[in-house]
């Protein structure tokens, strides 16, 4: 990187006063995971809270959660590369979310079951080995799909602190954040999550807010737009324009992905609903987290779009490393936002939107770490063991579990060098779950023909979504798109859902024995 690149992207209003609140930020993070230990007990204590989260406290933390530092990162990449045109991916996200509130749809059914997980269901509802292939296609999934949110995390404080060109600040700042996460994610558990979730869901708020405000003034309202139009045409308003970034088949996808699965099928958002009091708690939560789940990409979208415009329109020096001339290297465009915040917020406030910015962080990192770790031991090693867990074994399992994955992403976000958007590789990765969990979900609780065998195919049938990740495509020589990959995928997967119900049905007396077996084991855990 060349010296005035470095100077460039070294200009920030960061300061010792800022270090000192993100500091002690953390450090109130740390107490609250040491204290919470002392309520866990067994499992459902770990992972699930007790089951006693009500309906305002479960939209907070599953805010907190959802609305990651990770989220904010590749929204404001979207509204970067996109423009105003980003902002459809907000509006069907809160959409779907609301329409699954009201309907209940899949997450007031699953809730009925009293499952702590969505594979425990599968067992539930078919047999044990398809639980252990979701379990397994659930964490393969899940672990990757977090893969680079260390990294990304990382690249925003660097980014705002003005260490964005020392090489040694990001793996330092990766490692850090790492340890601190694990900490108090393996004391507390779920209540851990919670509690940190609902103080971050605050903070995050207000630092949002008062972002958005000052890039407001920062930039200008009217530049805002007349930039855009000037830099991107209509493509930079309409999602479906033909020379844009999007279209039909991403809007569709979107629709799906950041509407219906983030809600609805993906495990750290149902975490919230498998841990409410009742099903009707679940619906209420979902319909009034419709509007935090639009928020929560929006106002990252606008965020996105104001780096842009000032990068294009009132700083020349950062439009020449980001935008360079032919043949030249770009900076990455994630670094765009932070470096926008470290420059128009003074000093100060910068810490405190800055410490709102690593909260994000923290929600998003220990209720993922809980939610992989606990499929893993309540899912996978569990029910593979001819001996029952102990609730001591169990935890310790997944303690070790949380360390193992922390481990794993520290390494995946420095080795990993794909060049999809962020969000684009999210949800590619997360479709080797979800799409074939969709099928297995849905046709479980809403078929009364589905079969363990079709549930079974269709979980496989997901691995076919890694198909659409950059690296994987070059080398099969492939050149289609995600969304496409993706769309097909879930198409596929409840395809061979039906087939292969209909195929290989169950047999009358094994599911009535199945399910006489769950019940007894129901009824024994209750006592």
């Amino acid at each position: 990187m060349q010296d005035s690149t470095v100077a460039v992207l070294g200009q920030t209003n960061f300061t010792p006063l800022d270090w000192g609140i993100v500091l002690v930020y953390l450090s109130i993070s740390l107490v609250i995971g040491l204290f919470v230990r002392k309520y866990v007990v067994d499992m459902t204590n770990y992972i699930g809270a007790g089951r006693a989260i009500g309906t305002c406290l479960g939209i907070a933390t599953m805010t907190g959660t959802e609305m990651g530092l990770v989220t904010v990162m590749y929204s404001a990449q979207k509204g970067f590369t996109g423009g105003f045109a980003a902002f459809h991916i907000a509006l069907v996200a809160g959409i779907v979310t609301f329409l699954v509130g009201i309907s209940g749809f899949i997450v007031a059914k699953l809730r009925d079951t009293e499952v702590l997980t969505i594979p425990e269901y599968y067992e539930k509802r078919f047999d044990r080995k398809t639980r252990v292939l979701g379990g397994i296609m659930l964490a393969l999934g899940g672990i990757l799909n977090m893969g680079l949110f260390l990294k990304v995390g990382s690249i925003f404080i660097v980014g705002v602190t003005g260490l964005s060109a020392q090489g040694w600040a990001l793996p330092l700042v990766m490692t850090t954040l790492l340890i601190l996460v694990l900490v108090y994610t393996t004391l507390g558990g779920m209540f851990s999550v919670v509690v940190t979730d609902y103080i971050q869901f605050v903070v995050l708020s207000v630092g949002l807010l008062v972002a958005t405000a000052l890039a407001i003034q920062f930039i200008g309202w009217d530049n805002l737009f007349n930039t855009v139009a000037a830099e991107m045409g209509p493509a930079g308003f309409d999602p479906f324009a033909a020379e844009g970034n999007f279209g039909l088949e991403y809007v569709l996808w979107m629709a799906f992905t950041a509407g219906l699965v983030s809600c609805a099928i993906w495990p750290t958002a149902v975490a919230r609903a498998l841990a409410a009091k009742d099903s009707q708690t679940v619906r209420k939560q979902y319909m009034f987290s419709s509007i935090s789940f639009m928020v929560r990409f929006l106002v990252p979208n606008f965020l996105g779009i104001a780096a842009f415009v000032y990068i294009a329109s009132q700083a020349p020096e950062l439009k020449a490393a980001f935008f360079p001339a032919a043949g030249g290297e770009a900076v990455n465009n994630l670094y765009a936002m932070p470096i926008l915040l470290g420059r128009m917020i003074p000093a100060g406030l910068l810490g405190l939107i800055s410490a709102a910015m690593i909260a994000a962080f923290m929600s998003t990192h220990d209720s993922y770490l809980l939610a992989w770790s606990s499929v893993i031991t309540q899912d996978i090693i569990a029910p593979l063991r001819r001996e029952d867990m102990s609730a001591a074994a169990r935890i310790k399992c997944t303690r070790i579990a949380i360390v193992a994955i922390g481990v794993y992403i520290l390494y995946w976000g420095l080795a990993y060098k794909g060049r999809d958007d962020i969000w684009d590789y999210m949800a590619v990765t997360g479709a080797i779950y979800f799409t074939g969990s969709f099928a297995v979900l849905v046709g479980g609780l809403y078929w009364k023909r589905a079969s363990s065998t079709g549930a079974f195919m269709a979980l496989l049938s997901g691995i076919f979504a890694i198909t659409g990740l950059g690296p994987v495509q070059e080398m099969l020589g492939w050149n289609v798109s995600g969304e496409r990959i993706g769309l097909m995928t879930v198409l596929f997967s409840m395809i061979v859902m039906v087939v292969g119900s209909l195929l290989f049905p169950d047999r009358a007396e094994s599911t009535q024995a199945l399910q006489e077996t769950n019940l007894y084991r129901q009824t024994a855990e209750e006592v």
